[in-house]
């Protein structure tokens, strides 16, 4: 097939950034319809290779998927064109949003509203959770794996990176088949040509760090640091690093509180792009707090520059060996454990995010002060979020406008 022009490539992913609304699920098949079915750049074969190999490597798989398609079209330039076009727009409304809600967040009529985002993003956790289980949890050891993650992160406090590191463990142990050897398929590239690569992308990825480090901006080279870490270990997408990003950034740091957690996932439902956009909201406002407007651009600039350049890398390097990666059983049963303790890590976000919405001050007293503590005008929006979300059929745009202004509307009338 004739590779596609340099109009018709940037007209095609720049159409792709705009519309990919709604997770992952939508931006996939937004991508499959352009590509296989309507220009016919991939074969079904390409895309779905292309797929699981997005799939195995931790970061927003839909963003990496179209920077793989970029590479396959147009070579590295068509690479970085494509994953740029996904992330910018997403990009430029979420610091929109930030400025917005730094100036107006406090605001009553705000307060309010955001109490209905709050209310439907549990809805929207709650359905990410049920979609995941039912694809993951299909065994005794897949359900044990979810069960541990949940327990060691909500009951333990145990660090995110340490569950990942034992569930993929256990899932090499328990998923992997009987053939471990893989089929001889030579790489498209020299290994030393990869190594060169690989070495001067991780400098050029960490270059902001180093420079932080040594110019003694504490803040900013924590949170770069934090970020690296992250872009690292975030498999299962943003729901799941919701949790790790709860322990460090509200509860070890106190960059920001819980509150605006929650108002961070439910401002980035609203954005095209992949949702751990919601990181580049979190660094804005932890950046605001720290300082100034100033610094709080400059938070949420890092941050995308440490989320996202990774998974540059991981699809540059990646993408001559996709055949030969896909091969290796082993790799697919680690990466089952991963995806099982995922489900655990999201269900454990479910339940924090519903008694911080519901018991806004805290679970405290016995059993009838804990009933009598209810924020029941919350609870019956997280009920309108469920029945809104059943009539839209998952329409996330919808469900967070309807609950921000059922929201609005229900504690203007309550007087609250």
């Amino acid at each position: 097939m004739t590779p596609p022009s340099a109009q018709e490539f940037n007209r095609t992913f720049a159409r792709i950034g705009l519309l990919s609304f709604g997770g992952p699920a939508a931006q996939i098949a937004l991508m499959h319809r352009e590509l296989v079915q309507t220009r016919s750049w991939l074969t079904e074969r390409q895309f779905a290779g292309a797929l699981s190999f997005c799939m195995l490597l931790p970061g927003p798989e839909a963003m990496q998927l179209a920077t793989y398609a970029g590479w396959r079209l147009r070579g590295l330039k068509g690479g970085l064109l494509a994953g740029l076009f996904f992330i910018l727009p997403g990009a430029l409304v979420i610091w929109a949003l930030a400025v917005a809600y730094l100036l107006y967040g406090a605001q009553p009529w705000a307060v309010a509203a955001f109490i209905g985002v709050k209310a439907a993003v549990i809805t929207i956790v709650v359905q990410a959770l049920f979609s995941l289980s039912q694809k993951a949890l299909t065994s005794w050891p897949s359900r044990a794996i979810a069960l541990g993650a949940f327990l060691g992160l909500y009951t333990l406090g145990a660090p995110y990176p340490l569950i990942l590191a034992l569930a993929a463990l256990a899932g090499s142990l328990l998923f992997a088949s009987d053939s471990e050897t893989p089929r001889e398929l030579p790489p498209t590239l020299p290994l030393a040509q990869s190594l060169r690569w690989l070495a001067c992308g991780v400098a050029l990825w960490l270059a902001p760090l180093a420079a932080l480090s040594l110019s003694g901006q504490t803040f900013l080279t924590e949170l770069a640091a934090y970020f690296a870490q992250l872009a690292l270990l975030s498999f299962g997408g943003a729901y799941a690093l919701l949790g790790w990003m709860t322990q460090t950034m509200v509860q070890d740091h106190g960059w920001i509180t819980s509150a605006q957690m929650i108002d961070a996932l439910g401002l980035a439902e609203t954005t095209p792009g992949p949702l751990i956009l919601v990181t580049q909201f979190t660094s804005h406002i932890a950046g605001h707090a720290q300082g100034s407007f100033g610094l709080a651009t400059a938070a949420g600039l890092l941050t995308l520059w440490m989320v996202f350049t990774p998974c540059f890398l991981y699809i540059f390097l990646g993408a001559p060996y996709l055949e030969r990666l896909l091969a290796w059983p082993r790799l697919r049963a680690a990466l089952s454990g991963v995806t099982a303790a995922v489900t655990g890590v999201i269900a454990s976000l479910s339940l924090w995010f519903a008694l911080s919405v519901l018991w806004p001050n805290g679970l405290t007293g016995g059993f009838e002060q804990v009933f009598a503590q209810i924020n029941w005008p919350a609870l019956a929006l997280i009920a309108s979020g469920a029945a809104i979300s059943r009539l839209t059929k998952g329409n996330l745009f919808i469900l967070i406008l309807a609950n921000a202004l059922l929201g609005f509307a229900l504690f203007t009338a309550l007087g609250l």
